[in-house]
């Protein structure tokens, strides 16, 4: 592949790289804070991914008029503003989440948790 090969499709390899990091960080991490960060992460490239082919070189905002004949799908960019704002909620609810796990558990790492869950139900077990 030439080089301009490679520049031309730059966004999508960002787009990719973010992808795979940020899935690796969500199943390879047992912190629920370094989670949410990863989910970030994998929610950055697929907003990268929408939005890398909405843009026309040449293009203009679709304004009607004599000068322009070329012009850019302004959908992509609402649609991508919109999930943006899911987005933040999302992480607002998984901190809120990770805080109540920590006050409840005393830690916020996965395995740690699960063991307090497990001794939990081998206590309620032996008690039956």
């Amino acid at each position: 592949m030439s080089s301009g090969g490679v520049l031309e499709h730059f966004t999508y390899i960002v787009t990719v790289f973010l992808m795979v990091a940020g899935l690796y960080v969500v199943i390879a991490r047992g912190n629920l804070i370094k989670k949410l960060v990863g989910l970030s992460v994998f929610q950055t490239s697929v907003y990268l991914l929408y939005i890398a082919p909405g843009k026309l070189i040449g293009g203009t905002a679709p304004i009607l008029s004599p000068h322009y004949t070329v012009y850019s799908n302004p959908l992509p960019h609402v649609l991508i503003l919109t999930a943006i704002v899911v987005g933040v909620a999302t992480l607002a609810l998984g901190l809120a989440l990770a805080v109540r796990i920590k006050e409840t558990y005393g830690s916020i790492e996965e395995d740690e948790i699960t063991a307090a869950d497990n001794a939990v139900q081998d206590a309620e077990d032996a008690r039956s």
